[in-house]
Protein backbone atom coordinates (compact mmCIF):
# COMPACT_ATOMS: atom_id res chain seq x y z
CA UNK A 1 0.00 0.00 0.00
CA UNK A 2 2.88 2.36 0.76
CA UNK A 3 4.31 1.76 -2.71
CA UNK A 4 0.91 2.56 -4.25
CA UNK A 5 0.77 5.81 -2.30
CA UNK A 6 4.35 6.62 -3.31
CA UNK A 7 3.54 6.35 -7.04
CA UNK A 8 0.15 8.07 -6.52
CA UNK A 9 -1.75 5.18 -8.02
CA UNK A 10 -5.03 7.12 -8.28
CA UNK A 11 -3.41 9.59 -10.68
CA UNK A 12 -1.81 6.73 -12.62
CA UNK A 13 -5.16 4.96 -12.91
CA UNK A 14 -6.72 8.14 -14.22
CA UNK A 15 -3.89 8.55 -16.74
CA UNK A 16 -4.27 4.95 -17.92
CA UNK A 17 -8.06 5.25 -18.06
CA UNK A 18 -7.77 8.43 -20.11
CA UNK A 19 -5.52 6.77 -22.68
CA UNK A 20 -7.70 3.66 -22.82
CA UNK A 21 -10.94 5.56 -23.46
CA UNK A 22 -9.34 7.50 -26.31
CA UNK A 23 -8.32 4.21 -27.91
CA UNK A 24 -11.35 1.99 -27.25
CA UNK A 25 -14.01 4.65 -26.81
CA UNK A 26 -12.97 6.82 -29.75
CA UNK A 27 -10.36 5.59 -32.25
CA UNK A 28 -11.57 1.98 -32.35
CA UNK A 29 -15.07 3.19 -33.21
CA UNK A 30 -13.79 4.90 -36.35
CA UNK A 31 -13.36 3.04 -39.62
CA UNK A 32 -9.62 3.64 -39.80
CA UNK A 33 -6.40 1.61 -39.58
CA UNK A 34 -4.39 1.87 -36.35
CA UNK A 35 -0.64 1.35 -36.05
CA UNK A 36 -0.66 -0.62 -32.80
CA UNK A 37 -2.38 -3.89 -31.97
CA UNK A 38 -4.48 -3.80 -28.80
CA UNK A 39 -1.77 -5.48 -26.71
CA UNK A 40 0.86 -3.10 -28.10
CA UNK A 41 -1.33 -0.15 -27.16
CA UNK A 42 -1.47 -1.65 -23.67
CA UNK A 43 2.34 -1.46 -23.66
CA UNK A 44 2.11 2.23 -24.62
CA UNK A 45 -0.20 2.84 -21.65
CA UNK A 46 2.17 0.88 -19.40
CA UNK A 47 5.18 2.86 -20.67
CA UNK A 48 3.57 6.23 -19.97
CA UNK A 49 2.31 5.19 -16.53
CA UNK A 50 5.73 3.78 -15.58
CA UNK A 51 7.47 7.02 -16.51
CA UNK A 52 4.78 8.98 -14.65
CA UNK A 53 5.25 6.71 -11.61
CA UNK A 54 8.98 7.41 -11.72
CA UNK A 55 8.21 11.11 -11.88
CA UNK A 56 6.01 10.90 -8.79
CA UNK A 57 8.69 8.99 -6.89
CA UNK A 58 11.50 11.44 -7.65
CA UNK A 59 9.17 14.31 -6.85
CA UNK A 60 8.33 12.75 -3.48
CA UNK A 61 12.03 12.28 -2.73
CA UNK A 62 12.79 15.96 -3.22
CA UNK A 63 9.54 17.08 -1.59
CA UNK A 64 10.01 15.40 1.80
CA UNK A 65 10.59 18.63 3.73
CA UNK A 66 7.80 20.50 1.97
CA UNK A 67 5.32 17.63 2.34
CA UNK A 68 6.27 17.22 6.01
CA UNK A 69 4.93 20.73 6.54
CA UNK A 70 2.06 20.76 4.05
CA UNK A 71 0.80 17.15 4.21
CA UNK A 72 2.65 15.25 6.97
CA UNK A 73 0.19 12.33 6.76
CA UNK A 74 1.24 11.70 3.15
CA UNK A 75 4.99 11.53 3.76
CA UNK A 76 6.32 8.07 2.93
CA UNK A 77 10.02 8.61 2.14
CA UNK A 78 12.08 8.11 5.28
CA UNK A 79 9.16 6.50 7.13
CA UNK A 80 7.71 3.50 5.34
CA UNK A 81 10.18 3.49 2.43
CA UNK A 82 13.82 4.50 2.69
CA UNK A 83 15.29 7.11 0.38
CA UNK A 84 17.69 4.58 -1.17
CA UNK A 85 14.83 2.17 -1.94
CA UNK A 86 12.82 5.07 -3.39
CA UNK A 87 15.71 5.97 -5.71
CA UNK A 88 15.94 2.34 -6.83
CA UNK A 89 12.21 2.24 -7.53
CA UNK A 90 12.51 5.48 -9.49
CA UNK A 91 15.24 3.97 -11.66
CA UNK A 92 13.28 0.74 -12.21
CA UNK A 93 10.04 2.46 -13.24
CA UNK A 94 11.81 4.98 -15.46
CA UNK A 95 13.98 2.39 -17.21
CA UNK A 96 10.97 0.15 -17.85
CA UNK A 97 9.07 3.07 -19.35
CA UNK A 98 11.94 4.12 -21.61
CA UNK A 99 12.69 0.54 -22.74
CA UNK A 100 9.03 -0.06 -23.59
CA UNK A 101 8.97 3.24 -25.47
CA UNK A 102 12.05 2.19 -27.42
CA UNK A 103 10.35 -1.09 -28.33
CA UNK A 104 7.16 0.62 -29.52
CA UNK A 105 9.11 3.18 -31.54
CA UNK A 106 10.70 0.34 -33.48
CA UNK A 107 7.36 -1.43 -33.87
CA UNK A 108 5.95 1.58 -35.74
CA UNK A 109 9.28 2.01 -37.57
CA UNK A 110 9.90 5.42 -36.02
CA UNK A 111 12.98 4.74 -33.84
CA UNK A 112 13.55 8.46 -33.26
CA UNK A 113 10.28 8.54 -31.28
CA UNK A 114 12.09 6.71 -28.46
CA UNK A 115 13.70 10.05 -27.63
CA UNK A 116 10.27 11.33 -26.55
CA UNK A 117 10.24 8.94 -23.58
CA UNK A 118 13.79 9.93 -22.63
CA UNK A 119 12.93 13.63 -22.85
CA UNK A 120 9.78 13.19 -20.75
CA UNK A 121 11.66 11.21 -18.08
CA UNK A 122 14.46 13.79 -18.00
CA UNK A 123 11.96 16.65 -17.79
CA UNK A 124 10.23 15.02 -14.82
CA UNK A 125 13.60 14.66 -13.08
CA UNK A 126 14.62 18.27 -13.64
CA UNK A 127 11.14 19.41 -12.64
CA UNK A 128 11.46 17.63 -9.30
CA UNK A 129 15.02 18.78 -8.63
CA UNK A 130 14.91 22.42 -9.72
CA UNK A 131 12.31 23.60 -12.24
CA UNK A 132 9.32 23.36 -9.89
CA UNK A 133 10.88 26.11 -7.76
CA UNK A 134 10.69 28.59 -10.67
CA UNK A 135 7.71 30.88 -11.11
CA UNK A 136 5.06 29.19 -13.31
CA UNK A 137 7.62 27.05 -15.16
CA UNK A 138 6.84 24.01 -13.03
CA UNK A 139 3.09 24.53 -13.50
CA UNK A 140 3.50 24.73 -17.27
CA UNK A 141 5.67 21.59 -17.40
CA UNK A 142 3.21 19.46 -15.40
CA UNK A 143 0.27 20.70 -17.47
CA UNK A 144 2.11 20.06 -20.73
CA UNK A 145 3.17 16.54 -19.77
CA UNK A 146 -0.43 15.57 -19.04
CA UNK A 147 -1.62 17.01 -22.34
CA UNK A 148 1.22 15.25 -24.15
CA UNK A 149 -0.07 11.91 -22.86
CA UNK A 150 -3.07 12.57 -25.14
CA UNK A 151 -0.99 13.68 -28.13
CA UNK A 152 1.28 10.64 -27.89
CA UNK A 153 -1.75 8.51 -28.80
CA UNK A 154 -1.91 10.21 -32.17
CA UNK A 155 1.84 9.99 -32.68
CA UNK A 156 1.96 6.23 -32.11
CA UNK A 157 -1.45 5.10 -33.36
CA UNK A 158 -2.41 7.50 -36.17
CA UNK A 159 0.71 9.12 -37.63
CA UNK A 160 2.51 5.87 -38.66
CA UNK A 161 -0.47 4.72 -40.80
CA UNK A 162 -1.32 8.11 -42.29
CA UNK A 163 -1.19 8.21 -46.08
CA UNK A 164 -2.24 10.59 -48.83
CA UNK A 165 -5.57 8.77 -49.14
CA UNK A 166 -6.59 8.96 -45.47
CA UNK A 167 -4.80 12.17 -44.53
CA UNK A 168 -8.02 14.28 -44.23
CA UNK A 169 -9.65 11.76 -41.87
CA UNK A 170 -6.48 11.23 -39.84
CA UNK A 171 -5.95 14.98 -39.65
CA UNK A 172 -9.48 15.42 -38.31
CA UNK A 173 -9.00 12.74 -35.66
CA UNK A 174 -5.59 14.10 -34.66
CA UNK A 175 -7.19 17.55 -34.43
CA UNK A 176 -9.76 16.20 -31.97
CA UNK A 177 -6.96 14.71 -29.86
CA UNK A 178 -5.23 18.09 -29.99
CA UNK A 179 -8.41 19.83 -28.78
CA UNK A 180 -8.59 17.51 -25.79
CA UNK A 181 -4.87 17.96 -25.13
CA UNK A 182 -5.32 21.74 -25.03
CA UNK A 183 -8.29 21.34 -22.68
CA UNK A 184 -6.20 19.09 -20.41
CA UNK A 185 -3.33 21.60 -20.46
CA UNK A 186 -5.49 24.60 -19.53
CA UNK A 187 -7.37 22.79 -16.77
CA UNK A 188 -4.28 21.18 -15.26
CA UNK A 189 -2.34 24.47 -15.41
CA UNK A 190 -5.08 26.14 -13.38
CA UNK A 191 -5.16 23.18 -11.00
CA UNK A 192 -1.42 23.38 -10.39
CA UNK A 193 -1.80 27.01 -9.31
CA UNK A 194 -4.69 26.04 -7.01
CA UNK A 195 -2.46 23.35 -5.47
CA UNK A 196 0.20 26.02 -4.94
CA UNK A 197 -2.42 28.11 -3.13
CA UNK A 198 -3.21 25.10 -0.96
CA UNK A 199 0.47 24.55 -0.08
CA UNK A 200 1.59 28.18 0.10
CA UNK A 201 2.81 28.07 3.71
CA UNK A 202 5.05 25.04 3.36
CA UNK A 203 6.31 26.15 -0.06
CA UNK A 204 7.23 29.57 1.32
CA UNK A 205 9.20 28.06 4.20
CA UNK A 206 11.12 25.89 1.71
CA UNK A 207 12.12 28.85 -0.46
CA UNK A 208 9.83 28.06 -3.38
CA UNK A 209 8.79 30.78 -5.82
CA UNK A 210 5.22 29.87 -6.75
CA UNK A 211 2.61 32.33 -7.99
CA UNK A 212 0.90 32.72 -4.57
CA UNK A 213 4.30 33.41 -2.96
CA UNK A 214 5.37 35.91 -5.61
CA UNK A 215 2.04 37.79 -5.86
CA UNK A 216 0.32 36.92 -2.60
CA UNK A 217 -2.63 34.60 -2.02
CA UNK A 218 -5.31 37.18 -2.79
CA UNK A 219 -3.82 38.27 -6.10
CA UNK A 220 -3.07 34.69 -7.12
CA UNK A 221 -6.66 33.73 -6.36
CA UNK A 222 -7.92 36.54 -8.59
CA UNK A 223 -5.55 35.37 -11.34
CA UNK A 224 -7.04 31.86 -11.08
CA UNK A 225 -10.51 33.44 -11.22
CA UNK A 226 -9.59 35.23 -14.46
CA UNK A 227 -7.92 32.14 -15.96
CA UNK A 228 -11.01 30.03 -15.24
CA UNK A 229 -12.93 31.97 -17.88
CA UNK A 230 -10.66 30.56 -20.60
CA UNK A 231 -11.92 26.95 -20.35
CA UNK A 232 -15.49 28.20 -19.85
CA UNK A 233 -15.38 30.22 -23.07
CA UNK A 234 -13.70 27.36 -24.92
CA UNK A 235 -16.28 24.80 -23.73
CA UNK A 236 -19.23 27.06 -24.60
CA UNK A 237 -17.80 27.65 -28.08
CA UNK A 238 -16.97 23.96 -28.63
CA UNK A 239 -20.38 22.72 -27.50
CA UNK A 240 -22.27 25.27 -29.58
CA UNK A 241 -20.09 25.06 -32.69
CA UNK A 242 -19.47 21.33 -32.91
CA UNK A 243 -21.63 19.32 -30.49
CA UNK A 244 -25.03 21.04 -30.51
CA UNK A 245 -24.68 22.03 -34.17
CA UNK A 246 -24.21 18.33 -35.03
CA UNK A 247 -27.45 17.50 -33.16
CA UNK A 248 -25.58 15.53 -30.54
CA UNK A 249 -28.09 16.43 -27.86
CA UNK A 250 -27.05 13.77 -25.33
CA UNK A 251 -23.44 14.93 -25.62
CA UNK A 252 -24.57 18.54 -25.25
CA UNK A 253 -26.44 17.75 -22.02
CA UNK A 254 -23.44 15.80 -20.71
CA UNK A 255 -21.07 18.68 -21.47
CA UNK A 256 -23.32 21.26 -19.87
CA UNK A 257 -24.03 19.20 -16.75
CA UNK A 258 -20.67 17.58 -16.03
CA UNK A 259 -18.15 20.02 -17.48
CA UNK A 260 -19.51 23.52 -17.95
CA UNK A 261 -21.68 23.72 -14.81
CA UNK A 262 -18.87 22.54 -12.47
CA UNK A 263 -16.48 24.99 -14.17
CA UNK A 264 -18.86 27.87 -13.55
CA UNK A 265 -19.25 26.73 -9.94
CA UNK A 266 -15.44 26.62 -9.63
CA UNK A 267 -15.19 30.19 -10.94
CA UNK A 268 -17.77 31.45 -8.45
CA UNK A 269 -16.24 29.54 -5.56
CA UNK A 270 -12.60 30.48 -6.19
CA UNK A 271 -13.33 34.22 -5.96
CA UNK A 272 -13.97 34.03 -2.22
CA UNK A 273 -11.73 31.08 -1.29
CA UNK A 274 -8.85 31.74 1.10
CA UNK A 275 -8.29 28.61 3.21
CA UNK A 276 -6.29 25.44 2.66
CA UNK A 277 -9.46 23.34 2.90
CA UNK A 278 -11.25 25.40 0.24
CA UNK A 279 -8.32 25.24 -2.17
CA UNK A 280 -8.07 21.48 -1.66
CA UNK A 281 -11.76 21.13 -2.56
CA UNK A 282 -11.29 23.25 -5.68
CA UNK A 283 -8.27 21.20 -6.74
CA UNK A 284 -10.30 17.99 -6.40
CA UNK A 285 -13.19 19.58 -8.30
CA UNK A 286 -10.89 20.40 -11.23
CA UNK A 287 -9.64 16.81 -11.26
CA UNK A 288 -13.22 15.56 -11.61
CA UNK A 289 -13.96 18.12 -14.34
CA UNK A 290 -10.88 16.88 -16.20
CA UNK A 291 -12.07 13.30 -15.77
CA UNK A 292 -15.52 14.02 -17.18
CA UNK A 293 -13.96 16.13 -19.91
CA UNK A 294 -11.92 13.15 -21.09
CA UNK A 295 -14.92 10.84 -20.69
CA UNK A 296 -16.95 13.09 -23.00
CA UNK A 297 -15.10 11.66 -26.03
CA UNK A 298 -16.86 8.34 -25.38
CA UNK A 299 -20.26 10.01 -25.04
CA UNK A 300 -19.72 11.94 -28.27
CA UNK A 301 -18.54 8.83 -30.15
CA UNK A 302 -21.53 6.75 -28.98
CA UNK A 303 -23.90 9.63 -29.71
CA UNK A 304 -22.53 9.91 -33.25
CA UNK A 305 -22.83 6.15 -33.77
CA UNK A 306 -26.43 6.15 -32.48
CA UNK A 307 -27.40 9.05 -34.78
CA UNK A 308 -25.80 7.32 -37.77
CA UNK A 309 -27.88 4.18 -37.15
CA UNK A 310 -31.16 6.07 -37.20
Amino acid sequence: MNLLKLIRYQNLLMLAFMQLIFRFGFLKLQNIPLALADWQYGILVLATTCIAAGGYIINNIFDVETDTENKPENVIIGKSISEIKAYNLYIVFTVIGVVLGFYLSNVIEKPSFASLFIIIAATLYFYATSLKQSLLIGNIIVAFLLSFSVLIIGLFDLYPVTSEENRPVMGLLFGILLDYAVFAFILNFIREIVKDLEDVEGDSNQGMNTLPIAFGVKRATKIVFALSFIPIICIVYYINEYIFASRLYLSTIFGLAFILAPLIYFTIKVWSSNTKKEFHFLSTLLKWILFFGMLSIVIISLNLKHNAQK
